[in-house]
């Protein structure tokens, strides 16, 4: 089985829902669902990464281990980053992104991108797509990447990419079939601990600044990311409260 570590990145600030990790779900502690699930993916290592010691003490329960991490950082990926330095990682080491709000996602799939990562040396990041529906092509909230014929991310955009000259020529994207052609970028990620040292070295890319996603800056820097495609997007994580609701409908309904 591939070698891999998780880091959980979970900051209490919040615009939408502040301290969301420790909000309730199914009567425990969102954060606590998050490690629950982490720590059946096989990980040799899981690391919950906080700037709050509310979170850290809720999650010990599962007996995770916590890393206080400094509060200025800007992403997820850069407090991984902290956590890969100070637990002195090999350059090599794969570890991935299980973010503090996926309680849903599937332990078997953050194994299977750990994986995909481990068969591709030439690649510094594994990410997920799914075949994007009609609506999410032209939505600027959901991203859309484009592959090379082996797999790789040719580029992360907000537009609808590729642009299908004639087909959206009448604005009718049913003309087209875009289920057969456009990937929606699912933002899981698993990294090689170097990238991510080159990573918070680097200022942000002007791509990255225009469209507002960090995975443009590995491009900019030549770096290749390695696109793993499933047949459909894993449940989605807590950004509102009414994803707050459904999630806890969800496991509740699953006991």
């Amino acid at each position: 089985m591939t070698a891999f570590k998780i880091v959980i990145p979970a900051r209490h600030a919040s615009s939408r829902l502040p301290g969301k990790p420790l909000l309730e779900l199914a009567g425990k502690p969102m954060i606590v669902h998050v490690c629950e699930q982490a720590l059946k993916a096989g990980a040799d290592e899981v690391v919950l990464a906080t700037d709050d010691p509310r979170i850290a003490e809720a999650a010990r329960v599962t007996g995770v281990k916590t890393l206080l991490t400094a509060a200025a950082h800007h992403s997820g990926t850069e407090r991984i980053e902290e956590v890969a330095r100070r637990l002195r990682w090999e350059e090599d080491d794969i570890v991935v992104n299980w973010q503090g709000d996926e309680p849903l996602l599937a332990p078997a799939l953050v194994r299977h991108l750990a994986r995909s990562l481990a068969e591709h040396p030439d690649a510094v990041v594994a990410t997920l797509a799914a075949p994007a529906t009609e609506a999410e092509v032209f939505n600027p909230h959901a991203v859309k990447v484009v592959l090379d014929q082996a797999g790789y991310a040719l580029y992360f955009s907000r537009a609808p990419i590729p642009w299908h000259r004639d087909g959206f020529a009448d604005a009718d994207p049913k003309l087209v079939g875009v289920g057969e052609q456009y990937w929606r970028h699912i933002g899981v990620y698993a990294y090689r601990v170097g990238l991510l040292h080159r990573y918070v070295a680097w200022p942000p890319a002007p791509l990255e600044r225009l469209e507002s996603l960090e995975q443009l800056r590995i491009l900019w820097h030549g770096e290749r990311i390695v696109v793993l495609t499933v047949p459909h997007a894993p449940e989605p994580g807590v950004d509102t409260a009414e994803d707050l609701d459904r999630v806890d409908r969800l496991l509740r309904a699953r006991g």
